[in-house]
């Protein structure tokens, strides 16, 4: 994966709203504030507050900021609002445009959709806080997004190790639900040998179970290298209802894959939402539970 070049503070980023409309205008306006006490220019691309439906404007409007900041000579990286639902939708008549310096795409959940379209050109994103989530971050996770895009290593990430032994390849986050209805689609990156790193919030366990059922009937769970397990928030089943845990889910699903897996680890919605570079070179320790970051 090609990296853009480093940030540094006084270059211009600019802030877009690809997804849903944005409605956190409080979190908003600090997560904006964390950037510019930084030292960098923070500028708002066009449509940044429309709204249409449960939108962030209208396609071609989404588009056409997303256009606006990607093909800016001066702009080092794009700022997602929020994520929401909506990305699939801007990217159905998107290329992304090469003859152009590549930068810094930030976000995650519905911000899947942009992550894996850059990735299929070969370009790294960072899965991270989106401006409406940075100010909830604790220190160490905002300290850690400025790290990577201002070129500085990363620590490794530590969670509940499931066995399997190690496993070295390239990281693919993603948002599962987001994920799955990419799959098939010119949108999904190449699967083979990578090291999936998933997450979700407010779905079922019996959805999650029928998203990876999906995954192993196409037999793409086969083909990755290991699983990198974040946080499933919110994804309790009904009160009175029938149901596993989502925890219980994603064992009886993934559990029988015999490739290094670790859980809880600290990235996804509500709580620490540690950055996960796209196409990093990395190793993930499924006896030891840990997720280490490789020079490139």
């Amino acid at each position: 994966m090609q990296l853009p070049d480093p940030l540094k503070p006084g270059d211009l980023v600019k802030v877009v709203t690809p997804s849903g409309a944005l409605r956190e205008i409080e979190a908003f306006s600090q997560g904006v504030d964390i950037w510019r006490s930084r030292g960098y220019q923070v500028e708002f691309t066009s449509h940044w507050d429309s709204h249409f439906g449960y939108l962030g404007g209208e396609d071609n409007q989404r588009r056409q900021a997303l256009s606006e900041a990607w093909l800016d000579p001066n702009c080092k990286a794009i700022l997602c609002t929020r994520g929401g639902y909506g990305s699939a939708r801007l990217l159905e008549k998107w290329t992304w445009e090469l003859s152009t310096s590549p930068k810094w795409v930030i976000g995650f959940s519905d911000i899947t959709g942009l992550l894996w379209s850059l990735a299929t050109v070969g370009i790294s994103g960072v899965h991270g806080p989106v401006l409406t989530t940075l100010a909830s971050e604790p220190e160490w996770s905002i300290e850690r997004l400025f790290d990577w895009v201002e070129g500085r290593p990363l620590s490794p990430l530590s969670g509940e190790g499931w066995g399997g032994g190690q496993v070295i390849g390239d990281l693919l986050p993603a948002n599962l639900t987001v994920a799955t209805h990419l799959l098939g689609t010119s949108l999904q990156p190449e699967l083979k040998g990578v090291i999936l790193a998933l997450e979700d919030v407010t779905e079922a366990p019996y959805r999650i179970d029928r998203m990876l059922t999906q995954w192993r009937l196409m037999g793409l769970l086969e083909k990755v290298g290991g699983i990198a397990l974040g946080r499933f928030s919110r994804c309790q089943a009904p009160v009175g209802s029938s149901s596993w845990t989502v925890e219980e889910v994603l064992r009886d699903r993934l559990g029988d894959l015999n490739i290094p897996i670790v859980g809880d680890l600290p990235f996804g919605h509500d709580g620490v939402n540690a950055v996960l570079p796209v196409g990093h070179r990395v190793r993930l320790d499924g006896d030891e539970g840990k997720l280490e970051f490789l020079s490139q």
